[in-house]
């Protein structure tokens, strides 16, 4: 069973930082794309902020330039830093990534639990 623990949640004032970890546990023989995804209330989730396991990045064109998503596949972890934050990035965030458990097969989607991020004076 692979299991996502994310943390790095919490308030914060508008302009400010944050700094979101995932980190991945259990049998993984390896990691492919993983990811950023926020749910904000009575709002669809969204994907923010993704890597590929070439380390390729994207993100959604509202925290283009103030996000940053990292991955350190040692430690299998995907970091999210979030610099100049609105009141609009108020959101749960949610960490996926595609987690190949066996050589050979496909890779399976693993949430984590969500953190809540709160930016408000």
């Amino acid at each position: 069973q692979v299991q996502l623990v994310e943390s790095g949640g919490g308030l914060v004032q508008p302009g400010g930082s944050l700094r979101l970890s995932c980190k991945a546990s259990g049998t993984i023989f390896s990691i492919g794309a993983m990811g950023w995804y926020r749910q904000a209330p009575g709002k669809e989730r969204e994907l923010v902020a993704m890597i590929t396991s070439f380390g390729t990045t994207d993100y959604t064109d509202s925290v283009k330039g103030r996000f940053t998503i990292s991955r350190d596949n040692t430690e299998k972890t995907v970091l999210l830093h979030m610099n100049s934050l609105k009141p609009e990035d108020t959101a749960v965030y949610y960490c996926k990534i595609g987690a190949v458990v066996k050589q050979d097969w496909g890779p399976q989607e693993v949430w984590g639990q969500g953190t809540l991020v709160t930016v408000s004076s």
